[in-house]
């Protein structure tokens, strides 16, 4: 038997992958087990899906009687090994909270498929949806150059050179840590959200044509940054995301369909 654990690492994967695809209709004699493991039945629903995902796709029936039978071999190990599994307790605390959130994800997704399916978003819709995250974007966008470095004295330091008339440019290139150095500390456009807290919060205090008069520091170190230019911000064509808007739509009609349930559910929070 060549059941290994890297095997069983990726079945699991294919397993959570196949299992959030279109319900296919349950096959012939599904009501009989294929094998039966210390009492436990192995359905033929459960074969034909571990052969699908153990052999690329193919079914029980363009299998060899030997891949068949190496199959059915494997597929009992794991039963038998899942058995023991539980039978010592490893499931305790953490391995057996994966097994429950991958179960409980893996039963939501079909209910989202089942919830959506040919429920495909009206033109109204799409268009109200594009209109919300138009309306979520930021107002302004900002060209900003700076130079990153490791601690504040040396941001200071750098500082005080600019305040004297030192090039911003010059000193990017000669002292900045990260990519933009080669450019002149240049980062291009960007709109607020896609910078770090601090540095988008200096940005849009900034004047166009100032820098900062003292260090801004984040994760990354200690910035020096200087407002270039800023401009409104322009929504992508209607047309151009249409596509990128059903799932979005779609996600939002899941979730008010989970919000309904969880109004009727019997739910006692204890957190």
């Amino acid at each position: 038997m060549r059941y290994t654990q890297a095997f069983a690492i990726t079945l699991a994967g294919l397993l959570l992958a196949v299992g959030c695809t279109k319900a296919e209709t349950p096959t012939e004699g599904a009501a009989r087990p294929v094998a039966t493991v210390n009492g436990h039945p192995i359905s033929n629903d459960v074969w034909q899906l571990y052969v699908k995902t153990r052999h690329q796709g193919k079914t029980v029936d363009q299998l060899t009687p030997e891949e068949r039978s190496e199959a059915l071999e494997e597929l009992i190990g794991m039963y038998v090994g899942a058995a023991e599994a539980e039978k010592q307790k490893l499931t305790a605390g953490e391995p057996g909270a994966r097994l429950e959130l991958v179960r409980h994800s893996a039963l939501a997704e079909m209910l989202f498929r089942k919830v959506t399916e040919g429920k495909e978003p009206t033109e109204e819709e799409l268009k109200t949806e594009y209109d919300a995250r138009v309306a979520e974007m930021p107002k302004t966008e900002y060209h900003a150059r700076h130079i990153l470095v490791a601690d504040e004295a040396k941001a200071k330091e750098l500082i005080a050179q600019i305040d004297q008339g030192a090039d911003f440019q010059k000193l990017a290139k000669e002292n900045s840590s990260d990519g933009s150095a080669a450019e002149g500390g240049d980062l291009g456009w960007f709109n607020p959200g896609q910078m770090v807290k601090p540095f988008s919060d200096a940005v849009q205090q900034l004047e166009v044509g100032k820098y900062t008069a003292t260090p801004v520091k984040s994760d990354f170190g200690w910035h020096v940054i200087k407002l270039e230019e800023t401009r409104p911000t322009t929504p992508p064509p209607y047309d151009a995301v249409k596509a990128q808007l059903g799932p979005l739509v779609k996600q939002k009609q899941f979730e008010a369909h989970l919000k309904d349930l969880v109004s009727k559910a019997k739910v006692e929070r204890t957190l």
